[in-house]
Formats: C-alpha cells, structure tokens, sequence
C-alpha cells in the first residue's frame, strides 16, 4: 500500500512538472519577440566579439623623423616596415614634431633617428629613440616587443656585413633557440578567444533566460496564481528550468557550429565530454539566474545585476586577461563565478584536445560550484515564495 502511495506520489510530481514545462513552452512560444531576441542575440555578439578582438596590434601607425638620411637609416626604418607592426604615416622633421603628432592621436609609435646614426653605427654603435603610445596597452606591448626585435636582427645584419668587409671570420652565435607554440602555432588570436568567448555566451544566455523569466512572473503577479495551485516550490523551480536547458542547448549548439566552422577555430577534443560538461556548466548558470532572480525585486534590477556580472565575467575569469597575476581576494571573487571553470575546461577540449584526466580539478569544481548554488538558489526562491 505504501509503495503504491509512494509511486502515486512520484507520478503526481512528475504530471505538475510537465504542467509548469507545458506553460513555459506556451508563454514562450506566444512571445515570439522575446524568443527571437534570446536566439539571435548570442549570433550578433558571436560575431561583434569574433571580428572586433584582435589581442595583436600590428600596422601602427608610426611617424618618422629620420635626421641622418643616411642609407643605414633608411635601412632600419624599412627593417621595421617589413616587419608587419609598423606602418610609416608621415616623416616629420624634428622630434618634437613626432611627439605632437602623438598628442593629437595622428599615430601611435615614433621614431626618432639622431643626425650622427650612420657615422656612428660605421664606428661602433648609435641609438634610435622608439616613442610609443602608452595610452594603448596593446600598441605598447606589440610595439615594444617588435621595435626590439627588429632592433636585434637589424644590429646583427650590420655586425655580420661588418665582419665581411674585414675579411674576418663570421663566428656563429654561442647559444641558438628555437621556438615552438604547441596547440597555436599561428599564434591566432581567434583561436584563444572563441572558446572563452562561446563559454562566456552560454553563460550571459543561462542567467538571463532563468532571471527575467522568474522576475517578469513576480512582477504580472502569475508567481502568486501558480501558488494557490498544488505545486510544491521544487516542482515550479524544475518545471521552469528544464526548458531553459533545452533552449540553452539548442543556442550552445548552434555558437559553436559557427565558431568551428565559420571562424575555423579546430576542435580537438572529444566532442561527447564537451557536451556533457556543458550541460553542467548550463545548469550552474540557470542555477546562479534563479539565485539573482532571488535578489532582484524588479526586471531593471535583473539587467542590472546580469550586466555586472557580464562585466566581471570578462575580466576575472581569464577570458581576455590572465587570472595569474591577479590578488588574491580578486581571483576569490572570479571563484564565485562559473565561468572560471568552464573557460579552462573549454580551452583543454576545444584548443589542447585533452581529456577529463588533466581537467578533472575544474569539472569536480564546477560540479560543486553547480551543486550549491543550485541547493541554495532553491532555498532562498522558496523563502521568497513564502
């Protein structure tokens, strides 16, 4: 008798769920402005973010004062056009003139050649001042880096010219290095930015679907009609988030067709762990939605706390500036949120092609993480229910 109250109880349970899941699917359905906005907009900023990062600055617009006009002058000069960083705007005549050119935005870098660089450079060494922009961080790290590797290459080619003329022996350098960038060789940008960035929109997606749909149901007042029926607080919570997966899922495969396919960014992991994992990663996103949704009393405070939360997404979790450097009370606020995780599980399947055995710390942390945020979403939206 027990165990057929018990399996009446169960079957009950599951008919209210799919009863929360059938409204859900209606009111979706019938606010087809609502539906297209959560499918396109992950496509539109897919495409904004994947054409607009660029981690590399090359082709700087660079302003010349050549006051040697010499042939080892041009010669440098030339070196560092070829090299790709630098475009030559304008040649100036004194360094002054390049300096304002530099206030006034007109460039980016300068170059300053002294008047004595050939005679010098003939009879030991000469100096070329490189001014750079440092109100733009990438230009100054691109630039910088180049300007001294030209450097490097170009005094080598005159030392070795040098040594020929003298008929002295041209010895080899005493140490030789050679590079080699595993996973990336191309050193693409893209490559490093489109699994962090489908991650981040997975996660932007998850919040906002469950937040706004909770928030905008308090506010209509529908909360307070859905209490009065038979529903337990469990029951309303996964019948409202289980469709939110399928449409999340349904937007994750779609972002990353796109991201493999248009933007050719290879996929080298196993494509079966990847989806399990995002589906963990999706459920702590919904989960952390309801959370807000717990917080916010109106849907402007829901797009409030969603876009701080999108702000610090980009910044503490690693997806454009690494979390290495940072203190440590920051990298425990990047902790708090999902993405963290995710972003390196993402990385590891996607760009190294590696397996639960070298990612087993994130996805045991984000299954915690997914774990308690769930539990405790589920308390405080029951609390606020009573």
């Amino acid at each position: 008798m027990r165990a057929q109250l018990s399996r009446r109880t169960i079957v009950a349970s599951f008919e209210r769920i799919l009863a929360v899941m059938r409204k859900e699917a209606i009111q979706r359905r019938r606010d087809k402005r609502t539906l297209i906005l959560i499918v396109s907009v992950p496509f539109i900023q897919l495409f904004l973010f994947g054409y607009a990062v660029n981690l590399t600055a090359d082709h700087i617009p660079t302003a010349v004062a050549d006051l040697s006009m010499g042939q080892r002058s041009r010669d440098f000069v030339d070196a560092l056009v070829v090299s790709g960083f630098f475009d030559v705007h304008s040649y100036l005549g004194s360094e002054a003139e390049v300096l304002r050119a530099l206030d006034l935005g007109d460039v980016r870098a300068g170059v300053v050649i002294p008047p004595d660089f050939d005679s010098r450079l003939e009879g030991g060494t000469s100096q070329v001042l490189i001014i750079l922009d440092g109100s733009d961080s990438f230009s100054v790290q691109s630039g910088y880096s180049a300007a001294v590797a030209v450097a490097q290459a170009h005094a080598l080619e005159v030392v070795t010219a040098r040594l020929e003329r003298t008929g002295e022996r041209v010895q080899t350098m005493p140490i030789y290095s050679s590079s080699r960038v595993l996973y990336n060789p191309n050193r693409d940008d893209m490559i490093f930015v489109m699994p962090g960035l489908i991650a981040m929109l997975l996660q932007v997606l998850a919040v906002n679907i469950t937040a706004q749909s909770v928030v905008r149901e308090v506010e209509l007042g529908m909360m307070e009609q859905l209490l009065v029926t038979p529903l337990r607080p469990l029951e309303l919570v996964l019948g409202k988030l289980i469709p939110s997966v399928g449409l999340v899922v349904f937007d994750m495969i779609i972002i990353t067709i796109v991201g493999v396919y248009w933007f050719r960014v290879p996929f080298r992991g196993s494509l079966l762990l990847f989806a399990w994992l995002s589906l963990l990663f999706i459920i702590a996103g919904l989960g952390l939605g309801l959370l807000i949704s717990t917080v916010a009393q109106t849907q402007k405070e829901t797009q409030s706390l969603t876009t701080l939360l999108m702000l610090l997404s980009q910044l503490l979790t690693g997806f454009i500036y690494p979390r290495s450097p940072m203190p440590t009370i920051v990298k425990a606020i990047g902790n708090l949120i999902p993405l963290t995780y995710f972003i390196r599980i993402m990385r590891g399947i996607v760009t190294k092609g590696i397996g639960i055995t070298f990612l087993w710390s994130d996805v045991v942390a984000l299954a915690v993480y997914s774990a308690v945020v769930m539990g405790l979403a589920a308390v405080t939206f029951r609390k606020r229910l009573d």
